[in-house]
């Protein structure tokens, strides 16, 4: 047997809240992929491990389900007698919690630890709830548990077998565990454990191999438990790397991360990372966009980042943005933090002449801060194709740009006015000042040119008119000269700082405008404002335009496509919003900045589109796909009943007229009425099966249909019965005062007479002599819920879905009573007509079987 084990880094939580304990006890967990993988035995052998070193060990529940091999383990150690609780008339033995608590064992063995308790028996409903408050009282618990049983993983778990999970665990008090050790075994060592008989009864073994325990089955099963303890150790790893503060990179596994621009090289760059990562088992694939924290970055399409981030999370990678200063230090922190082992990167998009004027770019200074990790510089089609310079666009309007150049020659000329008529007041000082304070207003309406402007104009004034020689261009003093020269680059610097701070300012308020918006758009899906209508209306009153349109082809080049969308107010603009989707917008010209916007605004109308093309298409399948679902389920259950059926009435009919042609034997005349009317039961018996064999040639021919009428069960159940042929003694209860009362039901009376003589028949098969089968009837909420109630020796929780897969006969004593088929049966037949058939405990022991049905009165016309 193998065993993998992953130990918490956490193994002594505080304590503030218990002052009277030590500290709370510490939880193991024996974790399997499957029944039988031998998770109590290796709990009772860690028993007799801890007992053999002196440890205080008491097995509080341990469920060997009849297996001799853990009964024998389970000798030798203490047992905690078990608190016998009532419930609907029976008795359940359960954990006794408050006797353990008085015992307070260092140790103890509980098992099952998904385990539902019986109402009633305590505080807790779950075990696992009972468990955390043994762990509270200090003292140390083993158990066990199923990876189907986990909250994350029931879901899966059901698509894998068909068995849906009911007792499940948080992953998060699993995952607090000290210590969980999974108990593994190949599947075709399991499969064959159980051909031994050491898991299952032998009457389970050959349906168990066919169904739960099929290979595929198996080996998903133990991916799934693999996979979730791998991601719990990795947990672990990254705590404890985070509590000692270690940096270095520790290849435990490998993983990818690609560094995502917005530009289009990005899938190139995404494809490459994926085969690096798949080049090694486990191996993962980390997509990251470092954005710039004063929302400045230029050039990023958010429509590419959606696209590629689709890209990665098809290809089985997460997305992750982060905001930072300095890109490569944000992209190698992250890498760092996540423990990465290597880093693609796309070769820099800048020629050379702009590399040699800039410096290093991004890749060479991620390559000089990385350490441990591997960078791989990998080639596009656009390396060395950018840019040679950033272009410069106009950021101010039209009249701005006349106003700046006008105010720069204005402003000095009448300050210089202003000036003259106080001259002796000021000094060449303050003068200089005052002609600063305009070269800033005229930058903070022109722009730097329009203050350049200002400046040199400025510059010659206070030369003729302030500095001595006045009137002249000349200066005789070398520190006027050195003082003009001073003034003059000043009064640049500051219109250029001037400038450029009103331009981050403007292009701040824009980045933090595009946030708000798709902030609201995001706020708007999250609430379920998606539909495709709701999005068009927000494009439309976020960008201002007239019409927003949402086509399925885009429109003509010739009339109407917008090639040049800023040549006319009332010219349209196109944008692809997916395949066979473009959003057409028509009004105000829309600027560069607002485009980039819009484009993400399109990705979202696609996914839409997208959404809605495929629920249009879910619902076309499941329209035509629902009859062929009805029609197949009755041909099964029809299919299945001629061979669990036929034998009864033909041995019956060939038993009695064997009988009556044995010459040996002389016969009664009350003997014989008796063996011809047995043959005629029989033989009314097997007609009926022959005519449910020529409805499913019918059926194959898609000519029949269920006729589902109202029907009272008044009318079916004596029929059922009779069937049966039970004697008086072994003849079922029947409350026929609550039969009056129950309305009628929508049933196909033949078919509904077929559900309950298989139930009546099981329950009268499996109940004692002494304790006859009830059948009840009820209605509540538009159903009619009829319950045939025995007090057998029931059927495990684990093992009921089961009981309804076919050729099943768990718990049957008598091996000639049929194939197994019964319960199939009835389950099918009463799913096609659109009813349930469920098991449930039996007060005081037993089982439940309860049929539900709908109630005429709720069909609607037309219902065939």
């Amino acid at each position: 047997m193998a065993t993998t084990q992953a130990s918490s880094p956490e193994a002594e939580p505080g304590t503030q809240d218990r002052q009277t304990v030590a500290r709370p006890g510490r939880l193991k967990v024996f974790l399997g992929a499957a029944p039988g993988v031998g998770k109590t035995y290796r709990m009772l052998d860690e028993a007799h491990r801890r007992a053999a070193r002196g440890s205080d060990v008491v097995a509080g529940f341990v469920e060997c389900h009849r297996r001799r091999h853990t009964e024998a383990k389970l000798d030798g150690l203490e047992s905690l007698p078990r608190a016998g609780h009532e419930c609907r008339g029976g008795r359940y033995a359960e954990l006794d919690r408050e006797a353990l608590l008085s015992r307070r064992p260092q140790m103890v063995l509980i098992d099952e630890l998904a385990h539902t308790n019986v109402p009633g028996a305590g505080r807790h409903p779950k075990r696992w709830q009972d468990v955390e408050e043994i762990l509270a009282a200090g003292i140390d618990v083993v158990t066990t548990l199923n990876i189907q049983h986990l909250e994350s993983l029931s879901d899966v778990v059901e698509k894998i077998t068909g068995v849906p999970q009911r007792e499940t665990v948080p992953d998060e008090f699993v995952r607090r565990a000290h210590e969980i050790e999974l108990v593994d075994i190949p599947p075709e060592g399991l499969r064959r454990r159980m051909a031994h008989g050491n898991i299952y009864p032998p009457e389970r073994i050959d349906a168990s191999l066919a169904n739960y325990f099929r290979p595929g089955n198996l080996i998903a099963l133990r991916e799934l438990a693999l996979l979730w303890l791998a991601d719990r150790v990795d947990e672990a790893l990254h705590k404890y790397r985070t509590e000692h503060g270690i940096g270095d990179v520790w290849e435990t596994r490998e993983r990818v991360v690609v560094a995502l621009t917005g530009g289009p090289e990005g899938e190139t760059l995404i494809r490459r990372a994926a085969r690096i990562a798949g080049r090694s088992a486990g191996g993962e694939l980390l997509a990251v966009h470092v954005a710039r924290s004063d929302g400045l970055a230029a050039g990023v399409s958010h429509a590419a980042l959606a696209g590629q981030r689709a890209l990665v999370e098809d290809l089985g990678g997460s997305y992750h943005s982060v905001v930072g200063d300095e890109v490569p230090t944000a992209l190698v922190d992250f890498a760092m933090a996540e423990n990465a082992t290597q880093l693609v990167l796309g070769t820099s998009r800048r020629r050379r002449l702009e590399r040699f004027l800039t410096g290093r770019g991004i890749g060479e200074t991620v390559v000089a801060l990385s350490e441990d990790i591997d960078v791989h510089m990998v080639t596009h089609e656009r390396a060395g194709h950018g840019r040679l310079l950033p272009s410069r666009r106009r950021t101010l309007p039209t009249s701005r740009l006349i106003a700046g150049p006008v105010a720069a020659l204005l402003l000095p000329l009448l300050l210089t006015l202003a000036l003259d008529r106080m001259r002796g007041t000021l000094n060449l000082t303050s003068e200089a000042l005052l002609f600063l304070v305009a070269i800033v207003g005229v930058a903070c309406i022109g722009g730097v040119v329009s203050a350049l402007i200002a400046a040199l104009t400025a510059a010659l004034l206070l030369n003729y008119w302030f500095m001595p020689p006045i009137g002249e261009f000349t200066m005789s003093d070398p520190d006027s000269v050195l003082a003009l020269v001073v003034f003059a680059v000043v009064a640049a610097t500051v219109a250029a700082a001037a400038d450029r701070s009103l331009r981050l300012s403007r292009r701040s308020a824009r980045a933090t405008a595009e946030a708000e918006t798709m902030s609201s758009l995001a706020g708007s899906i999250v609430r379920g404002d998606q539909t495709i209508p709701a999005l068009l209306e927000r494009t439309r009153e976020t960008f201002g335009m007239d019409t927003v349109e949402l086509t399925a082809e885009a429109p003509d080049p010739g009339t109407d496509r917008g090639r040049r969308p800023h040549s006319a107010a009332d010219s349209a603009l196109v944008v692809a919003a997916g395949p066979e989707a473009f959003l057409v917008l028509r009004g105000r010209a829309l600027p560069y900045s607002e485009r980039r916007v819009l484009a993400a605004f399109a990705a979202h109308v696609g996914a839409a589109v997208e959404r809605a093309r495929l629920t249009e298409a879910a619902a076309e399948v499941a329209a035509e796909v629902e009859p062929i679902k009805a029609a197949d389920r009755l041909r099964t259950a029809l299919l299945r009943a001629v061979s669990h059926d036929l034998r009864t009435p033909l041995a019956g009919a060939l038993a009695a007229v064997g009988s009556l042609r044995n010459q040996e034997v002389e016969f009664s005349a009350q003997d014989r009425d008796e063996l011809l009317e047995s043959a005629e039961v029989s033989l009314h018996r097997l007609n009926r099966l022959v005519e449910n064999l020529l409805d499913l040639s019918r059926l194959q021919a898609g000519a029949l249909t269920l006729d589902l009428r109202a029907t009272t069960l008044e009318e079916v159940l004596p029929v059922a019965l009779d069937s049966l042929g039970l004697s008086p003694g072994h003849r079922p209860a029947i409350d026929v005062q609550t039969l009056e009362a129950v309305p009628a039901l929508l049933a196909d009376p033949p078919l509904l007479e077929r559900v309950l003589a298989n139930l009546v028949g099981n329950a009268v098969r499996h109940a004692p002599a002494d304790r006859p089968v009830l059948v009840t009837a009820s209605a509540l909420a538009g159903q009619v819920e009829v319950r045939i109630a025995d007090h057998g020796p029931g059927i495990a929780a684990d093992d009921r879905e089961r009981a309804f897969e076919p050729f099943q006969r768990l718990g049957d004593r008598d091996n000639t009573a049929g194939l197994g088929l019964g319960l199939a049966l009835a389950r099918g037949l009463t799913e096609a007509m659109d009813g349930t058939l469920t098991p449930e405990d039996t007060p005081g022991g037993g089982l439940t079987m309860v049929l539900s049905l709908p109630v005429a009165a709720q069909v609607t016309a037309g219902r065939p």
